[in-house]
């Protein structure tokens, strides 16, 4: 039977899997702007998911929720609150370094602080220090960020390959200070996930207890905490969706779709775009691309409608399920949960860059491009496989 820490590195892969994924939902959908099919789905994924999930395994969720001290509740609903913040701000990072540099250094940042700052503030890290497993998990962190490094090294290669064209268009505003202010904020604010679970683990031990005592498994102890901390998420996330659709009068595409031509991006472009340059921009820029723009039929369509709200259902439903597949790996790795964040970062770009490859995204790059892909592949995989050994190690000395 497979240990513990193996089990859970499964998990996270399986997490990060989700997260990569999520968005292919979103190309289905027509006519609708993106703070529309993006709160959709965010309906779906912060809020019915979680709360669903919950429900049907965890027993008393509302008693488990409600015993928790205000205290415990206030400051993780604040992370998760936090954390939509920055995954908002994330596409100033695009704005001023681009995707492939701008991706690297948020991403690595948000493995870093995620990762770390947990034990450092709890008092941990001495601990850490000071067992071999603990070494090995540092280094399998480190291992990690080297990975997320070199993917982003693979990224500006790519790009330095693109036409002038295409660089002006990746790259408007390229500013290299204030887009490392920028990644940096938006890393270390999208890292407040990692701190809101942490928050809510008095949450957990209370779920922990009410599945003993009704024959529950404790794999499901922290899908209490993330309904409150995909609740302060998605008060961020409405509160800029709803903005966004009172200044670009889109908040009639929930019941009906009108006669204009809509801009259609993925969540991930939406998020960049949506952070950084007006509606109108992104719309009188759409018109010159064809291939990314769709004319309505000037009438309401209940076809298109009902599609729309199926794929961000579904889109919603996977992106909660990365955190779904977290927490369970979570209550895997031992005492060194804080290497959880590593993993779940390292599996995303994983999974991310494979679903580029298969859908042909780097295709045209030249060989040493696709050499660093596989490199920084390689690093990532490395890193998930040297955090679950020192997982492993430091359950077998705790064994003896």
């Amino acid at each position: 039977m497979l240990s513990g820490p193996i089990i859970g590195v499964i998990y996270h892969w399986l997490g990060g899997l989700a997260s990569a994924s999520f968005y292919i939902p979103y190309r289905g959908v027509r006519r609708w702007s993106w703070e529309t099919y993006w709160l959709v789905g965010g309906v779906f994924s912060w809020i019915i998911a979680p709360v669903t999930l919950a429900t049907f395994l965890v027993p008393g969720l509302w008693d488990v929720i409600g015993k928790s001290t205000g205290q415990t509740l206030a400051w993780t609903y604040f992370f998760g609150a936090l954390w939509g913040v920055g995954g908002l701000t994330f596409g100033l990072t695009m704005r001023y370094l681009g995707i492939a540099l701008g991706m690297a250094v948020a991403l690595g940042f948000c493995a870093a602080f995620g990762t770390l700052v947990p034990p450092l503030f709890n008092g941990e890290f001495g601990q850490i220090l000071s067992s071999g497993a603990g070494r090995m998990i540092l280094v399998g962190v480190a291992t990690c960020l080297l990975g997320i490094a070199v993917s982003g090294v693979a990224g500006m290669s790519k790009e330095r390959e693109l036409s002038p064209e295409q660089k002006v268009a990746t790259v408007k505003e390229f500013h290299f200070s204030k887009g490392m202010l920028v990644a940096t904020f938006s890393g270390v604010m999208s890292s407040c996930f990692a701190y809101g679970l942490a928050a809510g683990k008095p949450i957990a031990e209370l779920a922990a207890i009410s599945l003993e005592e009704n024959g529950g498994s404790d794999l499901w102890q922290n899908l209490p905490v993330l309904v409150v901390v995909l609740a302060g998420g998605f008060t961020t996330n409405f509160i800029w969706c709803l903005i966004l659709n009172l200044r670009n009068r889109s908040g009639h595409e929930y019941i009906n779709l009108s006669s204009k031509v809509v801009a259609e991006v993925s969540a991930f472009e939406g998020v960049s775009l949506s952070a950084v340059v007006e509606e109108k921009m992104v719309r009188d820029a759409s018109m010159n691309s064809p291939d990314r723009v769709k004319q309505s039929a000037g009438q309401p369509d209940a076809s298109v409608l009902i599609k729309n709200y199926l794929l961000s259902a579904l889109a919603g439903i996977t992106w909660y399920f990365q955190f779904f597949f977290y927490s369970m790996g979570q209550t895997r790795m031992g005492q060194y949960e804080f290497s959880s964040w590593t993993l779940h970062m390292a599996s995303i770009i994983i999974f991310s860059t494979l679903w580029g490859v298969m859908l042909k995204e780097w295709s045209g790059a030249s060989r040493r491009t696709h050499g660093l892909v596989g490199l920084g592949l390689f690093f990532l995989i490395l890193s998930t496989v040297i955090v679950g050994y020192g997982n492993l190690l430091k359950g077998t000395s705790s064994s003896h």
